[in-house]
């Protein structure tokens, strides 16, 4: 082990009574995990039904999202798609829980993967690959499933929860060889130069810092990451989507997309616009299945107005 990988280490003091409700908590997730996948379905939908009446601001944020980023789409297609998205998040609970805990056996029953041999030549080739972990609701699982046949390296951030954070950890390595932090640059690109696959996600608003504004779907400026074009330029990695899609059977198909070909290196810009439509192309995929509830567009350029209402700016 180095100190650039992330193990899981049980300790005494994850016992201390300030954990107890957590342990019980995660007890009876267990349990409800090992139920049948029907019941496991409708109690996720019961509970995304739920959401929104006890997550308002989410569910102002969620539409807001929508409607930003899909602005010709018919307003009542846009209302079936958020109760498609809060059911799905519901589900995204329990589908956590069977990333973490089924057995590969129960998780090979329920899934396919569809477009393996790109990863499987460039790792043949001996060349990285950064895997786009595209924040879908199901992307807990979809990096399980994949994971059980391309173990790679997972970049991390830590839960405040102590418990919930060995818990995560223990889930996590059962799909990657070891997990990094998400600040560790240089963690990446020596996993990406030593050939590893390493899961990336570049789709969220970080804030302003290392970010440059792009287009994303409607939306002319969203602040987007320009660490893809660090560890491109330095990794030299293919650079692959995916996108993890639950079926109305309960099955969950894998996609895998064909290497991303022209990635533009020498400008920040064109290079944030070059992976949002890789990664809107993605999402179009499953949009009922994207998780919409970020505020992905809270950083605007100096000067301009938010594009969120004062009663969802807080969530």
């Amino acid at each position: 082990m180095t100190t650039q990988e992330i193990y899981p280490r049980f300790t005494k003091s994850l016992l201390h009574p300030k954990y107890w409700l957590t342990w019980m908590g995660i007890g009876v997730w267990y349990i409800l995990i090992l139920l049948p996948y029907p019941i496991i379905y409708q109690l996720g939908k019961g509970l995304g039904l739920l959401i929104p009446k006890i997550m308002y601001k989410r569910q102002e944020t969620a539409r807001q999202n929508l409607k930003l980023c899909f602005p010709d789409m018919p307003k009542q297609e846009r209302e079936k798609m958020l109760r498609d998205n809060f059911i799905s998040t519901g589900v995204a609970i329990f589908e956590t829980g069977m990333a973490w805990f089924w057995s590969d056996k129960r998780i090979k029953k329920h899934s396919t993967i569809i477009g393996d041999n790109y990863i499987q030549q460039m790792l043949k080739e001996g060349k990285g690959v950064l895997l786009l972990g595209i924040h879908f609701l199901t992307l807990e699982l979809g990096g399980r499933i994949l994971g059980m046949v391309h173990p790679g390296v997972g970049v991390y951030r830590p839960n405040d929860n102590k418990v919930m954070d060995y818990v995560q950890l223990k889930g996590r390595l059962k799909s990657n060889k070891y997990m990094i932090g998400r600040y560790n640059t240089k963690g990446m690109i020596r996993a990406l130069k030593n050939g590893e696959l390493v899961w990336y996600a570049p789709d969220h608003d970080y804030g302003p810092k290392n970010s440059v504004f792009a287009p994303f779907f409607a939306v002319h400026k969203a602040a987007t990451t320009v660490g893809t074009t660090i560890l491109v330029k330095l990794g030299k990695p293919a650079i692959i989507p995916f996108t993890p899609k639950r079926g109305a059977d309960g099955k969950y198909t894998v996609s895998v997309s064909s290497p991303l070909k022209n990635y533009p290196l020498d400008d920040d810009v064109a290079a944030a616009t070059f992976m949002n439509k890789a990664i809107e192309n993605e999402i179009l995929k499953a949009p009922q299945q994207y998780m919409w509830l970020h505020r992905r567009f809270k950083t605007r350029p100096e000067g301009d107005d938010s594009l969120y209402s004062d009663k969802v700016q807080n969530d």
